[in-house]
């Protein structure tokens, strides 16, 4: 029964790589952490702390992300949403606090026709070049 299944799309990843510079006496506070259990490796440390700030400036984010007009979370454009705007005679401004992606089958000339502006804060991920034709209008 196993080979009947069939992966149809590869699994987005949810989660983003970022790199920082951490210094040593800090990076020994953050192994001696895990080391007696707190965490269970690093990136848990790391991740912890990145959310405890988060929580701590929860209602200025809430403030911010209300007056910047942006959709919280994750927002993916199809390219029927872009043949309707189109149609419609109107343009995108995408403005997404999350992960923002564009179809693979979307075109960088449906993409340029569509889409007026993108602001994400997070990730935006697109086809190399719908990304290349969108590069003057993002901020």
């Amino acid at each position: 029964m196993a080979n009947n299944v069939h992966e149809l799309r590869p699994r987005p990843a949810d989660t983003e790589k970022i790199t920082i510079n951490v210094g040593y006496v800090d990076l020994g506070h953050i192994d001696l952490l895990v080391q007696d259990g707190f965490y269970t490796h690093r990136t848990d440390f790391i991740r912890t702390a990145i959310r405890n700030q988060i929580e701590r400036h929860a209602d200025a984010a809430k403030r911010s992300v209300s007056r910047q007009n942006l959709d919280l979370g994750l927002r993916h454009y199809t390219r029927a949403d872009l043949e309707a705007t189109r149609a419609a005679g109107q343009r995108l401004d995408i403005r997404v606090l999350g992960l923002a992606s564009i179809a693979a089958d979307v075109t960088p000339e449906l993409a340029a026709a569509t889409i007026a502006t993108v602001c994400v804060l997070g990730a935006f991920q697109a086809s190399a070049p719908v990304k290349a034709a969108l590069a003057d209008r993002m901020r």
